[in-house]
């Protein structure tokens, strides 16, 4: 039932307070959220028991038209905006002055809602216990994902279970680039540059193809599901930006795909978080990831393998998530409650990546002679690494780019059985010692088989 105005009638059949709502940042996403706000207005109030009204949107440059965005909202003055509001939406990026203004908002007594992804991961505790002290909530869905329900379902629906893995593509725009490598042929360069044109990578795509951003998104991810504080510094981190054309094709040759991963995992001596490269089988469901979209599976122990899909970028999908948590934090607002607090009490030993259970596929352009294989298969051996494939292209590309004679060199493409990543990694080294071995051309992961 509602008031004469529209605005919902608590308990008391007295119209509820509006909860004031301040916007830290007015970009892409923030954009969306003013409009997701006001198109949805009387849906919104109808949700969350008391209307939401939009009280303040935090930019940097006043001059700059924002379509749809009222310019009376419009102010620069942040720290004092924070201090009036009942929910902070912060969108603005960031560590400094994100954080202090978090917290500025925290101890005035608002609800946080962020979709701040590297200050999560480089400093998420100090947020946790400011907004436990306070009595607040402190909601992030946007910051893993974008639109895909995936933080909540971590932390909330799987609370009662043990997640052992979680594996998947949290970044959108290297998933396009790769992509436009396995499906067009073009070389990463070019890739990115149409990924810039298109709107899905920044003018300085560094955070996307160095994997900095998939790292960030990492920590999150491990941290909630096992449990357990895990520092950004502990993520092993490597990019695409060794990737080449030539790896994307003959990754198809072998029936793989390239994909950048993130990968979570607990094990009986503690967790192991990487974000790398890696050749995925064509028959997984990661491989079939097209364009900017996101994938990841969260293996648990009794609710088995899920798969969570969708966008995990744009301004309308960021919105999305973005509101479903000012939803969630506005209704504990009004009928009582809180939302989840940090959960560290398994406070578990962090991995190397050098421990980490995995595959190789090399390849290597050695000479055409008797007894190469051999030599190339005692290196293995003598380091505890067994062979599960071999396959032998004629004619590999010599150092100065030009096709090798097929008398004078072979291309060999090896793939492993699992072993820890140091092991594989000491069995390259030792294998790019070998004489009859004129190169290592490529060394890539191979997950998900």
């Amino acid at each position: 039932m509602a008031a004469p105005n529209g605005a919902p009638l608590g308990a008391d059949s007295e119209p509820r307070r509006a909860l004031r709502v301040a916007l830290l940042g007015c970009g892409v996403v923030g954009t969306q959220v003013v409009r997701l706000l006001t198109q949805q207005r009387a849906d919104l109030a109808a949700r969350v028991g008391a209307p939401l009204e939009l009280v303040g949107v935090a930019v940097r440059d006043l001059t700059i038209a924002r379509e749809g965005v009222d310019p009376a909202l419009l102010t620069t003055d942040a720290a004092g905006l924070v201090e009036r509001a009942d929910i902070v939406v912060e969108v603005m990026g960031g560590i400094e002055p994100a954080r202090s203004l978090m917290l500025s908002a925290i101890a005035a007594g608002a609800s946080v809602v962020t979709a701040n992804k590297a200050l999560l991961a480089a400093d998420s505790p100090t947020l946790y216990a400011a907004a436990e002290a306070a009595g607040v909530d402190l909601y992030f869905e946007a910051a893993v994902a974008a639109a895909i329900p995936l933080v909540r379902p971590v932390r909330e629906s799987l609370a009662g279970d043990r997640i052992k893995r979680i594996l998947g593509i949290v970044n959108g725009t290297t998933n396009y680039v790769l992509d436009q490598m396995a499906t067009e042929g073009l070389d990463l360069d070019l890739a990115v540059k149409q990924a810039q044109q298109l709107g899905y990578a920044e003018a300085d795509p560094t955070a996307d193809v160095g994997g900095y951003d998939a790292a960030a998104k990492a920590a999150i991810l491990a941290s909630l599901a096992f449990h357990t504080r895990v520092p950004l510094a502990s993520v092993h981190r490597e990019g695409i930006t060794g990737i080449t054309a030539d790896d994307v094709a003959w990754a198809g040759r072998t029936g793989h795909v390239v994909k950048l991963l993130a990968i979570a995992e607990r094990t009986d001596d503690g967790v192991s978080v990487r974000v790398h490269p890696a050749l995925v089988p064509a028959s997984h469901p990661l491989a079939g990831v097209h364009g900017a979209f996101n994938a990841v599976f969260v293996e648990a122990e009794a609710a088995g393998e899920l798969m969570f899909y969708g966008r995990g970028a744009g301004g309308a999908p960021t919105a999305s998530a973005i509101m479903g948590d000012v939803v969630s934090v506005a209704r504990h607002r009004v009928l009582g409650g809180r939302g989840p607090v940090e959960s560290k009490y398994a406070d578990l030993p962090m991995l190397p990546a050098s421990a980490a259970i995995t595959r190789y596929q090399m390849r290597l352009d050695v000479a055409d002679r008797p007894g190469v294989l051999s030599q190339v298969a005692a290196v293995l051996a003598g380091h505890g690494v067994s062979i599960e494939a071999v396959r032998q292209a004629p004619q590999p590309v010599g150092l100065d780019g030009e096709v090798a004679p097929a008398a004078s060199l072979a291309h060999l493409i090896i793939t492993t059985h699992a072993a820890t990543d140091a092991a594989l990694a000491a069995t390259v080294a030792a294998i790019a010692e070998l004489d009859s071995v004129t190169r290592v051309v490529s060394v890539l992961r191979v997950e998900g088989a």
